[in-house]
């Protein structure tokens, strides 16, 4: 056991240590990002399938339901992005008792937490419904999708903190290899479940969750036979590791969580404003930039490790190298994807929606040129707080992870509302300009602090 335990250090150190920070880039954020994007391509095949077999009402419906779906998988972010930076430091000390307990005490909080999490969905999904303004079909679509999700969630929640796991470990590849299987094996159960079963908006939520729960299992499995770095131990949770690992996974849960409060107040203007026609035209945008997010997610996450490792192993050379690199990235994806989204409105949205009505197409074309001015400059914010949370720097990555998703967007909201619809698509472009501003000057303040570290 030592012997192997020894072996798994010099793999890691060689890896995270002596690796080119370009070579690493490579081995580390590439089969990061094509894994997020194995999921992103799961959740557009997901659209496809609610948009063409089940039509606009279903679509809309799912497109309700969602921000509520994503606060529950929220709880996996949290936990995991949180237990991964004390994790990746404490292995980089060479301190394997911690990192053990660290992620044991996780993956048990994980369950706990999407069970709570779960129950309370469930038994509110019919008053979310009805405070959003949906009524008949469409908001007892909604009602089922949460649900299904909702029933889920404790074990679900597992597979959006196994990619951490996974990397931290070492096992790139394992990671990138579970989110394509999960991606596969979703999209042919939902087909399934939708085209032949019958089960509607049920079947496209239920596909999705049998998905991640068979991945999670499957995932977890080499922890368990304890043939990987990290391994379970008799947990010993305290105080001191809650406060660590929720401040640590703040920034993130808060990206998620305060994220969905915009959608769910732009879905109940849209509904107001615009009708069902344009609550789908905007589920068509967030399926759209569906693909996006991931992936420059993906980036940045990929190598939270090797940045945690080499902070706790005092090379902040490596860790400034690693970043630049990741920033780059971020904008070539961003930059891409926003010029895509200008330039075939149409066609994106009739990827999404079958037969959509001229209303449709009518409401999509300026709301994707709009939206589209956003990821001209996404890809700051973002690559911005990966890199304050994976140097531990929580305080201020929170801060930054509320103005970004929350503050920002509600202020859009406010002050575009006179404009009606032409303001609630303008809604992320403006709050995401307003964002990259402020981490601009948070990476001249955290550049001087890093130079004095060197």
């Amino acid at each position: 056991m030592a012997e192997q335990a020894t072996t798994h250090d010099e793999e890691l150190r060689k890896l995270y240590l002596s690796t080119t920070p370009t070579r690493l880039f490579f081995i580390a954020a590439a089969p990061g990002a094509v894994s997020m994007l194995a999921s992103a391509l799961y959740d557009v095949l997901d659209g496809i399938i609610v948009g063409q077999l089940l039509g606009s009402t279903a679509f809309a419906a799912v497109n309700l339901a969602m921000p509520f779906v994503i606060l529950a998988f929220a709880v996996g972010d949290l936990v995991g992005v949180g237990s991964a930076v004390p994790i990746a430091i404490a292995l980089g000390a060479g301190d394997d008792d911690c990192a053990n307990n660290v992620f044991t005490c996780a993956v048990l909080g994980i369950v706990l937490l999407g069970a709570l999490l779960g129950a309370a969905f469930w038994f509110a999904a019919p008053a979310i419904m009805q405070a959003l303004g949906a009524s008949d079909a469409l908001a007892a679509d909604a009602v089922i999708f949460l649900r299904v999700y909702a029933v889920g969630a404790p074990v679900t929640s597992l597979m959006f903190a196994l990619d951490n796991f996974l990397r931290i470990c070492g096992k790139i590849r394992g990671s990138l290899m579970l989110n394509v299987f999960m991606a596969v094996l979703g999209a042919i159960i939902e087909f399934t479940l939708v085209r032949f079963a019958g089960l509607g908006v049920m079947g496209a939520a239920l596909g999705y969750c049998l998905a991640l729960a068979i991945s999670a299992c499957v995932g977890m499995v080499p922890f368990l036979r304890g043939s990987l770095k990290l391994r379970f131990v008799r947990p010993r949770p305290h105080a001191a590791l809650v406060r660590q690992i929720t401040a640590a996974g703040m920034p993130a849960f808060l990206n998620n969580v305060a994220g969905r409060v915009p959608s769910v107040l732009l879905n109940a203007a849209l509904l107001a404003m615009g009708g069902e026609d344009a609550v789908a035209v905007y589920g068509a945008l967030m399926y759209a930039s569906g693909v996006i997010f991931p992936l420059l997610y993906g980036t940045c996450d990929a190598l939270q490790p090797a940045v945690g490792y080499n902070l706790g192993a005092g090379r902040v050379d490596r860790v400034v190298k690693i970043e630049k690199r990741i920033f780059a990235a971020c904008a070539i994806i961003s930059v891409s994807i926003a010029v895509a989204m200008f330039a075939f409105p149409l066609q994106f949205t009739r990827l999404f929606i079958g037969n959509p009505s001229e209303s449709i197409l009518g409401l999509a074309k300026p709301a994707f040129r709009l939206f589209s001015i956003a990821y001209f400059v996404r890809w700051l914010p973002m690559a911005t707080q990966s890199f304050y949370t994976a140097i531990e720097r929580p305080k201020p990555a929170s801060a930054f992870s509320l103005l970004e998703s929350l503050v920002a967007p509600i202020l859009a909201l406010v002050l575009l509302w006179p404009l009606g619809l032409t303001g609630l698509w303008l809604n992320l472009p403006v709050a995401t300009l307003v964002s990259a501003s402020v981490a601009s000057v948070m990476l001249v303040r955290l550049r001087k602090d890093l130079r004095g570290e060197l």
